[in-house]
């Protein structure tokens, strides 16, 4: 009985590896077909764009929903397989007549774009954007380990520190382009911008200076959740400062901690004295504190006409304007307390 039962697991396991092994099989045959199977495309080509910082699945459903590849499931299977899944490159790409997923994986590692695409997000600092420029594959990295003092002289700006000067938008580049041939754009549009706004701007404005502009815009940005809101928030600073009243801002003293900041601000952190801390000095912190947007300069050089002096979150992502601090404290205790 013994050698009978042992003999019948003996050969229910040979049974279950060579249905394992068929199984492999038949799905190694299946990814093979797959992978080698024409996918019939427009004749006029089929144009399709990965954005950086998509994963495998998400690009292979991008392939699937624009008709570049039939099946995403397989699709992702043969990128593991072929153990590609850190080799794909963010850009356009254009596929035409018939191709593979084969070829197309071919193309996306290699870098086979028309044009490559890189996004700065307005309200980031120049150290984020310098992240993501320094992380995309299909870029030159002409500045790696330079100094922002040698990228802006390479770019002969006048300035000493680099933060607010580059332009948050997308930018398309051909294969082979530098970093800094992205950096020379975003910063003659963040220029060409400033000036536009700084010819437009409203009389009797506290800012003397586009640089300055530039500062209090680059606040505005990090402390307006809803843009309708933007020339309200840019008016309360402007008539602050117009009365030689502190900003009082948390975005300054946070950018002002650094590394330091662990996502929590202390009422310590507000009452020691730093170039950024808008709660014990007056006027302008030193440099910008993050990317303005077009819409954040804009409103910084046409505020909206009001006295208001103060605003709370009313936690929905709008603010209570005041213009006295009775009405403000009411206020807080209405949303905040």
């Amino acid at each position: 009985m013994k050698r009978t039962f042992g003999g019948a697991i003996a050969r229910g396991i040979t049974a279950l590896v060579v249905l394992g092994l068929l199984v492999v099989a038949a799905s190694g045959i299946w990814l093979v077909r797959f992978a080698v199977t024409p996918v019939e495309l427009p004749e006029e080509g089929q144009l399709f764009t990965i954005e950086h910082g998509l994963g495998v699945s998400q690009v292979a459903r991008q392939l699937e929903a624009d008709g570049v590849v039939e099946n995403a499931n397989a699709f992702i299977a043969l990128v593991r397989v072929l153990g590609k899944s850190k080799d794909m490159m963010a850009g356009s790409y254009q596929v035409a007549g018939t191709t593979t997923p084969l070829r197309v994986i071919d193309k996306l590692t290699r870098g086979e774009f028309t044009t490559g695409k890189i996004r700065f997000i307005e309200g980031w600092t120049f150290r984020q954007m310098r992240e993501v420029l320094d992380q995309h594959p299909a870029l030159l990295h002409e500045t790696a380990g330079w100094t922002e003092l040698q990228i802006l002289e390479a770019l002969d700006s006048k300035e000493t520190h680099a933060e607010g000067l580059f332009f948050p938008d997308t930018y398309n580049f051909s294969a082979g382009t530098s970093d800094l041939t992205i950096l020379r754009q975003a910063y003659d549009k963040m220029q060409a911008t400033l000036d536009a706004s700084w010819a437009k701007r409203a009389e009797r404005l506290p800012v003397k200076s586009k640089y300055q502009a530039l500062i209090l815009a680059s606040i505005v940005e990090k402390e307006t959740g809803d843009p309708s809101e933007r020339k309200m928030v840019a008016a309360v600073f402007v008539n602050r400062l117009r009365i030689r009243m502190r900003l009082q801002t948390d975005p300054t003293v946070i950018y002002g901690l650094g590394e330091k900041f662990d996502g929590n601000l202390r009422k310590r952190d507000l009452r020691t004295d730093q170039p950024y801390n808008t709660y014990t000095r007056y006027g302008l912190p030193p440099t910008p504190i993050a990317l303005p947007g077009e819409a954040a300069i804009e409103a910084t050089l046409q505020p909206a006409e009001t006295r208001a002096l103060y605003f709370v979150s009313k936690g929905d992502g709008t603010h209570y304007f005041s213009k006295s601090l009775k009405e403000h404290n009411r206020a807080v205790n209405k949303y905040q307390r």
